[in-house]
Protein backbone atom coordinates (compact mmCIF):
# COMPACT_ATOMS: atom_id res chain seq x y z
CA UNK A 1 0.00 0.00 0.00
CA UNK A 2 1.91 3.23 -1.12
CA UNK A 3 -1.10 5.98 -1.19
CA UNK A 4 -0.70 8.06 1.76
CA UNK A 5 -3.42 7.03 4.36
CA UNK A 6 -3.77 10.45 6.53
CA UNK A 7 -6.25 8.31 8.63
CA UNK A 8 -4.11 5.91 9.26
CA UNK A 9 -1.91 8.49 10.26
CA UNK A 10 -3.96 9.96 12.50
CA UNK A 11 -5.30 7.35 14.02
CA UNK A 12 -1.89 6.25 15.39
CA UNK A 13 -1.25 9.85 16.93
CA UNK A 14 -3.94 9.99 19.00
CA UNK A 15 -3.43 6.62 20.26
CA UNK A 16 0.06 7.73 20.66
CA UNK A 17 -0.79 11.10 22.63
CA UNK A 18 -2.70 9.08 24.82
CA UNK A 19 -0.39 6.16 25.75
CA UNK A 20 2.32 9.34 26.00
CA UNK A 21 -0.01 11.17 28.68
CA UNK A 22 -0.93 8.26 30.31
CA UNK A 23 2.61 6.51 31.31
CA UNK A 24 3.77 10.22 31.92
CA UNK A 25 0.80 10.31 34.88
CA UNK A 26 2.21 6.97 36.08
CA UNK A 27 5.70 8.26 36.69
CA UNK A 28 4.44 11.26 37.49
CA UNK A 29 2.09 10.06 40.39
CA UNK A 30 0.72 12.81 41.01
CA UNK A 31 -0.29 14.92 38.31
CA UNK A 32 -2.59 14.75 35.37
CA UNK A 33 -3.12 16.40 32.20
CA UNK A 34 -5.08 19.07 31.02
CA UNK A 35 -6.57 18.94 27.99
CA UNK A 36 -8.00 22.01 25.37
CA UNK A 37 -9.15 20.84 22.63
CA UNK A 38 -8.95 24.03 19.74
CA UNK A 39 -9.42 24.79 16.22
CA UNK A 40 -7.15 26.76 13.85
CA UNK A 41 -9.21 29.44 12.13
CA UNK A 42 -7.22 28.80 8.60
CA UNK A 43 -8.54 25.02 8.81
CA UNK A 44 -8.13 22.21 11.33
CA UNK A 45 -6.94 22.21 14.89
CA UNK A 46 -5.63 20.16 17.91
CA UNK A 47 -6.26 18.87 21.41
CA UNK A 48 -3.21 20.16 24.21
CA UNK A 49 -2.22 18.58 27.24
CA UNK A 50 -0.05 19.84 29.66
CA UNK A 51 0.77 18.70 32.97
CA UNK A 52 1.91 20.84 35.55
CA UNK A 53 3.48 21.00 39.48
CA UNK A 54 3.40 17.17 39.54
CA UNK A 55 5.53 15.25 42.06
CA UNK A 56 8.43 14.37 38.99
CA UNK A 57 7.93 16.61 36.36
CA UNK A 58 7.79 20.23 36.82
CA UNK A 59 5.73 20.84 33.72
CA UNK A 60 5.01 18.41 30.47
CA UNK A 61 3.23 19.41 26.97
CA UNK A 62 2.00 16.68 24.47
CA UNK A 63 0.36 17.99 21.91
CA UNK A 64 -1.75 16.58 18.58
CA UNK A 65 -2.44 19.06 16.00
CA UNK A 66 -4.05 18.56 12.41
CA UNK A 67 -3.70 21.61 10.88
CA UNK A 68 -4.42 22.15 6.90
CA UNK A 69 -4.76 25.23 4.40
CA UNK A 70 -4.73 26.43 0.97
CA UNK A 71 -1.11 27.39 0.78
CA UNK A 72 2.33 26.38 2.68
CA UNK A 73 4.00 28.90 4.70
CA UNK A 74 6.95 30.63 3.95
CA UNK A 75 9.30 28.46 6.04
CA UNK A 76 8.38 25.31 4.92
CA UNK A 77 8.75 26.71 0.96
CA UNK A 78 11.79 28.16 1.73
CA UNK A 79 13.82 24.55 1.19
CA UNK A 80 11.28 23.32 -0.60
CA UNK A 81 9.98 25.80 -3.58
CA UNK A 82 8.25 23.18 -5.09
CA UNK A 83 5.59 23.72 -2.74
CA UNK A 84 4.55 27.13 -3.27
CA UNK A 85 0.80 27.31 -4.13
CA UNK A 86 0.16 23.68 -3.09
CA UNK A 87 -2.80 23.22 -0.25
CA UNK A 88 -1.37 21.38 2.62
CA UNK A 89 -2.52 19.20 5.55
CA UNK A 90 0.05 18.55 8.55
CA UNK A 91 -0.52 16.16 11.41
CA UNK A 92 1.83 15.69 14.16
CA UNK A 93 2.23 14.75 17.89
CA UNK A 94 4.63 16.84 19.71
CA UNK A 95 6.28 16.99 23.53
CA UNK A 96 8.62 18.79 25.85
CA UNK A 97 9.00 17.31 29.22
CA UNK A 98 10.69 19.33 32.50
CA UNK A 99 11.35 17.50 35.22
CA UNK A 100 11.79 19.67 38.67
CA UNK A 101 14.87 17.26 39.52
CA UNK A 102 17.73 18.52 37.94
CA UNK A 103 19.44 15.21 37.78
CA UNK A 104 16.46 13.70 35.45
CA UNK A 105 17.23 15.18 32.72
CA UNK A 106 14.50 17.30 29.84
CA UNK A 107 13.38 15.71 26.83
CA UNK A 108 11.82 16.28 23.61
CA UNK A 109 9.59 14.44 20.80
CA UNK A 110 7.91 14.59 17.89
CA UNK A 111 6.10 12.86 15.16
CA UNK A 112 4.45 14.07 11.73
CA UNK A 113 3.54 13.96 8.60
CA UNK A 114 2.62 16.05 5.95
CA UNK A 115 1.18 16.56 2.78
CA UNK A 116 0.90 19.01 -0.40
CA UNK A 117 -1.22 18.63 -3.37
CA UNK A 118 -2.50 20.57 -5.90
CA UNK A 119 -4.93 19.52 -8.93
CA UNK A 120 -3.46 17.67 -11.74
CA UNK A 121 -0.21 16.53 -9.80
CA UNK A 122 1.28 14.04 -7.56
CA UNK A 123 0.88 14.71 -3.79
CA UNK A 124 4.24 16.02 -2.14
CA UNK A 125 4.66 13.78 1.01
CA UNK A 126 6.87 13.16 3.64
CA UNK A 127 7.29 11.83 7.31
CA UNK A 128 9.70 13.62 10.14
CA UNK A 129 9.96 13.73 13.53
CA UNK A 130 12.56 12.55 16.27
CA UNK A 131 13.68 12.86 20.23
CA UNK A 132 16.69 14.05 21.76
CA UNK A 133 17.78 14.48 25.52
CA UNK A 134 19.35 17.80 27.20
CA UNK A 135 20.45 16.36 30.51
CA UNK A 136 21.58 19.23 33.24
CA UNK A 137 24.11 16.65 35.13
CA UNK A 138 25.27 13.73 32.49
CA UNK A 139 25.61 10.15 33.77
CA UNK A 140 27.22 7.96 31.10
CA UNK A 141 24.65 5.04 31.62
CA UNK A 142 21.58 7.40 30.99
CA UNK A 143 23.51 8.71 27.54
CA UNK A 144 24.38 4.53 26.44
CA UNK A 145 20.69 3.51 27.25
CA UNK A 146 18.94 6.67 25.45
CA UNK A 147 21.17 5.88 22.15
CA UNK A 148 20.88 2.33 22.56
CA UNK A 149 17.34 2.65 22.42
CA UNK A 150 17.90 4.91 19.49
CA UNK A 151 19.68 2.44 17.42
CA UNK A 152 17.74 -1.00 18.79
CA UNK A 153 14.34 0.90 17.19
CA UNK A 154 16.47 1.80 13.61
CA UNK A 155 18.26 -1.94 13.13
CA UNK A 156 15.13 -3.23 11.21
CA UNK A 157 15.00 -0.50 8.96
CA UNK A 158 18.57 -0.40 7.80
CA UNK A 159 22.72 -0.43 9.75
CA UNK A 160 23.57 2.98 8.83
CA UNK A 161 19.98 4.21 9.59
CA UNK A 162 20.41 5.22 13.51
CA UNK A 163 24.55 6.52 12.27
CA UNK A 164 22.79 9.20 9.90
CA UNK A 165 19.65 10.17 11.79
CA UNK A 166 21.96 10.47 15.00
CA UNK A 167 23.82 12.89 13.12
CA UNK A 168 21.28 14.56 11.66
CA UNK A 169 19.94 15.24 15.22
CA UNK A 170 23.53 16.28 16.32
CA UNK A 171 23.51 18.59 13.45
CA UNK A 172 20.26 19.87 13.92
CA UNK A 173 19.85 20.62 17.74
CA UNK A 174 22.90 22.73 17.76
CA UNK A 175 23.16 26.96 19.48
CA UNK A 176 24.89 28.25 16.63
CA UNK A 177 25.07 31.47 18.09
CA UNK A 178 26.83 29.78 21.31
CA UNK A 179 29.03 27.15 19.38
CA UNK A 180 27.39 24.25 21.49
CA UNK A 181 25.01 21.41 21.58
CA UNK A 182 21.69 21.76 23.20
CA UNK A 183 22.15 18.14 24.42
CA UNK A 184 23.15 14.79 23.76
CA UNK A 185 21.33 14.31 20.86
CA UNK A 186 19.50 11.50 19.51
CA UNK A 187 17.30 10.68 16.38
CA UNK A 188 16.10 13.01 13.87
CA UNK A 189 14.66 12.76 10.47
CA UNK A 190 12.75 14.78 7.86
CA UNK A 191 11.65 14.55 4.08
CA UNK A 192 11.16 11.04 4.60
CA UNK A 193 9.00 9.37 2.07
CA UNK A 194 11.25 6.45 1.00
CA UNK A 195 10.77 3.55 -0.37
CA UNK A 196 7.31 3.90 0.05
CA UNK A 197 4.29 5.01 2.31
CA UNK A 198 4.09 1.67 4.58
CA UNK A 199 8.14 1.97 5.03
CA UNK A 200 8.04 5.38 5.74
CA UNK A 201 5.40 5.05 8.34
CA UNK A 202 6.42 2.44 9.75
CA UNK A 203 9.64 4.32 10.87
CA UNK A 204 7.76 6.90 11.79
CA UNK A 205 5.79 4.98 14.48
CA UNK A 206 9.33 3.22 15.25
CA UNK A 207 10.29 6.18 16.63
CA UNK A 208 7.12 7.71 18.10
CA UNK A 209 6.70 4.74 20.18
CA UNK A 210 10.45 3.98 21.31
CA UNK A 211 10.26 7.84 22.88
CA UNK A 212 9.22 6.26 26.66
CA UNK A 213 11.25 3.52 26.59
CA UNK A 214 14.58 5.16 26.05
CA UNK A 215 13.15 7.77 28.86
CA UNK A 216 11.21 6.52 31.66
CA UNK A 217 13.65 4.31 33.17
CA UNK A 218 16.04 7.17 33.01
CA UNK A 219 13.34 9.03 35.20
CA UNK A 220 13.13 6.14 37.09
CA UNK A 221 16.68 5.88 37.78
CA UNK A 222 17.36 9.92 38.76
CA UNK A 223 14.02 10.97 40.29
CA UNK A 224 15.05 10.22 43.77
CA UNK A 225 18.48 11.60 44.03
CA UNK A 226 18.26 14.68 46.53
CA UNK A 227 19.21 17.67 44.96
CA UNK A 228 19.31 21.16 46.39
CA UNK A 229 19.65 24.91 45.39
CA UNK A 230 23.13 24.52 43.42
CA UNK A 231 21.66 22.07 40.80
CA UNK A 232 18.11 23.86 40.70
CA UNK A 233 20.16 27.69 40.34
CA UNK A 234 22.38 25.54 37.31
CA UNK A 235 19.20 23.61 35.73
CA UNK A 236 17.26 26.95 35.55
CA UNK A 237 20.34 28.37 34.12
CA UNK A 238 20.65 25.88 31.46
CA UNK A 239 16.63 25.93 30.71
CA UNK A 240 18.27 29.52 29.06
CA UNK A 241 19.57 27.09 26.19
CA UNK A 242 16.58 25.42 25.51
CA UNK A 243 14.31 28.72 24.95
CA UNK A 244 17.32 30.23 22.95
CA UNK A 245 17.04 27.08 20.70
CA UNK A 246 13.29 26.88 20.30
CA UNK A 247 13.10 30.82 19.58
CA UNK A 248 15.70 31.24 17.18
CA UNK A 249 16.74 28.00 15.89
CA UNK A 250 13.73 26.05 15.65
CA UNK A 251 12.11 24.97 12.38
CA UNK A 252 8.81 23.60 13.98
CA UNK A 253 8.19 26.71 16.19
CA UNK A 254 8.22 28.83 13.27
CA UNK A 255 6.19 26.20 11.01
CA UNK A 256 3.80 26.37 13.81
CA UNK A 257 3.51 30.32 14.12
CA UNK A 258 3.52 31.08 10.49
CA UNK A 259 0.74 29.32 10.19
CA UNK A 260 -1.30 30.84 12.38
CA UNK A 261 -1.36 27.71 15.00
CA UNK A 262 -1.96 27.77 18.68
CA UNK A 263 0.59 30.11 20.36
CA UNK A 264 -0.21 28.57 23.66
CA UNK A 265 0.48 25.31 22.05
CA UNK A 266 3.48 26.03 20.36
CA UNK A 267 5.12 28.11 23.21
CA UNK A 268 4.45 25.35 25.85
CA UNK A 269 7.95 23.66 25.08
CA UNK A 270 9.22 26.64 27.03
CA UNK A 271 10.52 25.81 30.70
CA UNK A 272 8.03 27.19 33.17
CA UNK A 273 10.95 28.95 35.35
CA UNK A 274 14.13 29.71 33.85
CA UNK A 275 16.91 32.49 34.13
CA UNK A 276 19.79 34.00 32.58
CA UNK A 277 23.04 34.67 33.87
CA UNK A 278 25.87 37.09 32.57
CA UNK A 279 29.03 34.93 31.05
CA UNK A 280 28.55 32.33 33.38
CA UNK A 281 31.19 29.55 33.73
CA UNK A 282 31.39 26.86 35.57
CA UNK A 283 33.85 26.15 38.45
CA UNK A 284 36.72 24.15 36.68
CA UNK A 285 36.73 20.11 38.04
CA UNK A 286 32.51 20.30 38.85
CA UNK A 287 29.55 18.29 38.00
CA UNK A 288 28.45 21.47 36.22
CA UNK A 289 31.70 21.53 34.03
CA UNK A 290 31.62 18.01 33.03
CA UNK A 291 28.70 18.75 31.42
CA UNK A 292 30.40 21.24 29.12
CA UNK A 293 33.40 18.94 28.61
CA UNK A 294 31.94 15.30 28.86
CA UNK A 295 28.37 15.52 27.83
CA UNK A 296 27.83 18.34 25.52
CA UNK A 297 30.65 17.83 22.77
CA UNK A 298 29.52 15.64 19.72
CA UNK A 299 30.73 11.73 20.13
CA UNK A 300 30.02 8.08 19.77
CA UNK A 301 28.18 6.86 23.03
CA UNK A 302 27.88 3.40 21.73
CA UNK A 303 30.45 1.13 20.76
CA UNK A 304 31.72 0.85 16.86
Amino acid sequence: MNAPNIEQVKAFLLALQDEICQQLELADGSAQFQEDSWTRVGGGGGRSRVLRQGAVFEQAGVNFSHVHGDQMPASATAHRPELAGRSFEALGVSLVIHPENPYIPTSHANVRFFIAEKPGADPVWWFGGGFDLTPFYGFEEDAIHWHQTAFDLCQPFGEDVYARYKKWCDDYFYLKHRNEQRGIGGLFFDDLNTPDFERSFAFTRAVGQGFLDGYLPIVQRRKGMPWGEREREFQLYRRGRYVEFNLVWDRGTLFGLQTGGRTESILMSMPPLVRWEYDYQPQPGSPEAALYSDFLPVKAWLPE
